[in-house]
């Protein structure tokens, strides 16, 4: 991100507006690619290092947070920053523009993909990008499976987890239940698996005096209360629910935009590792239940999402804007996208809101990492089951290996693995050489 130059270590930061930070979540809205990873890497490098807006210690306790909590744990951080430094107006800015620039374009790019996604051009960038996507999920299962399989037993658990859904096509819901299950025991008998990695026990470095710092009392909105959590969890759900229930009484009972509310709601509420994780969900459901998408069509919405700025999940805009046009065309595809949007993001604000004011009174407590430990053991084989499911109607075509395919998937490999390029860039080039392919009629 290009940003300003870090303050000297003595001098405290000055006061910030509510104007000023917007102009600061808009921007990392604009240009937040590289998946969660790179966005919370962006935010720590800005706001810790060199805008000093918290401190080391008080970023990684909210990191520490939504890492635990279902959803987008990058967009969530933000929301969390924002809420902390300027209450509820500053966490709807914040978790807004976070995600308001890729909705914009994925509603763009989505409308040309069905406009002109038939065009030799077009299909040309597609197929090259494809198995680049396969590559990005494979890698995906491999930076996980690094940090969270530690030992045998949840290397044990994620081999069970793969064969569960990809064997027994078990729902995803089931699975995550069973491993948080086998982590809450395991957490108690037989702790020593279950130790929690990351961010917590890390040293904290030192970048001078902070807006909000380690010392730094909690501020009055923040202090944690039965009643306000109550009252903050109420207004989320009957939020939730009225907009479920207009949407009900306009359309009926089954038709797409209420089934598509109810859906998206319950995968916001089962993302626990990322979108990878998530998105055999997705497939089941948008897929293979509601046929609201193609699998090929799911595979070029992945590669749209991975070009884009903000959250992976914001997947779930393509899906619901294809949902949406098969209903009622163009009016009907927005209709979708946006009912897919924000069904998706608006347990991430209820959580934020509700549960903030309780982690900030309870700093340093890490006890319940040891059923997160277990599902992203799980979330391992989860997303090895998406790209073997994303391989085999990318590399199979009418029954036969599509060889020019393959040979695309190992150049993104090499890319990804030996040169550590980014996302982006090995989408582009996927996408470069799939164009010279269509020309060149091989």
């Amino acid at each position: 991100m290009s940003t300003s130059a870090a303050l000297p270590k003595d001098q405290l930061p000055a006061a910030l507006t509510l104007g000023q930070a917007f102009w600061y979540w808009l921007k990392l809205g604009c240009i937040s690619f590289g998946g969660p990873a790179g966005q919370i890497a962006l935010m720590h490098a800005e706001l810790v290092e060199r805008r000093r807006w918290m401190s080391e210690q008080r970023f990684l306790h909210a990191l520490n947070y939504c890492m635990l909590l279902p959803g987008p744990e990058a967009t969530q951080l933000a929301i969390y920053i924002g809420w902390l430094m300027h209450r509820l107006p500053g966490a709807l800015v914040a978790g807004v523009l976070f995600v308001l620039p890729a909705l914009l374009l994925l509603v763009a790019l989505s409308w040309i993909y069905l406009a002109f996604g038939h065009l030799p051009a077009v299909a040309g960038v597609l197929y090259g990008v494809k198995p680049a996507v396969v590559a990005i999920v494979l890698a995906a299962a491999w930076r996980i499976a690094g940090r969270t399989l530690r030992n045998p037993l949840l290397m044990a658990l994620a081999v069970l987890a793969f064969a569960a859904i990809s064997w027994f096509a078990l729902p995803f819901p089931a699975i995550v239940l069973a491993a948080a299950l086998i982590g809450w025991g395991g957490g108690r008998w037989t702790p020593h698996y279950f130790r929690a990695g990351g961010h917590a026990g890390a040293p904290h470095a030192s970048y001078g005096r902070a807006l909000i710092d380690d010392d730094t009392p909690t501020p009055p909105h923040a202090l944690f209360s039965w009643r306000r959590l109550a009252w903050t969890a109420a207004f989320g759900l009957q939020l939730g629910v009225y907009s479920w229930v207009a949407l009900v009484r306009h359309y009926g009972h089954d038709t797409t935009f209420p089934l598509m509310a109810g859906f998206f709601s319950k995968a916001a509420l089962l993302t626990f590792g990322g979108a990878y994780a998530v998105l055999p969900y997705v497939v089941q459901g948008a897929v293979d239940t509601w046929h609201w998408l193609t699998p090929a069509q799911m595979i070029d919405g992945l590669a749209l999402g991975e070009s884009t700025p903000g959250p992976l999940i914001m997947i779930v805009t393509f899906v619901g804007f294809l949902g949406g046009w098969q209903t009622g065309g163009a009016g009907g595809a927005l209709l979708g996208a946006w009912v897919a949007t924000f069904f998706t993001f608006l347990p991430s604000f209820v959580f934020i809101l509700a549960g903030g004011p309780l982690v900030e009174s309870t700093r340093g407590n890490v006890r319940l990492t040891a059923p997160l430990t277990a599902i992203s053991a799980a979330v391992v084989g989860v997303i090895l089951s998406l790209a073997v499911f994303f391989g085999q109607h990318v590399f199979v075509q009418a029954g036969a290996i599509d060889w020019r395919a393959l040979a695309l998937f190992g150049a993104a490999c090499l890319l990804l693995f030996r040169f550590k390029a980014s996302t982006l860039q090995v989408v582009g080039a996927c996408a470069f050489a799939g164009l010279m392919l269509s020309y060149a009629h091989v």
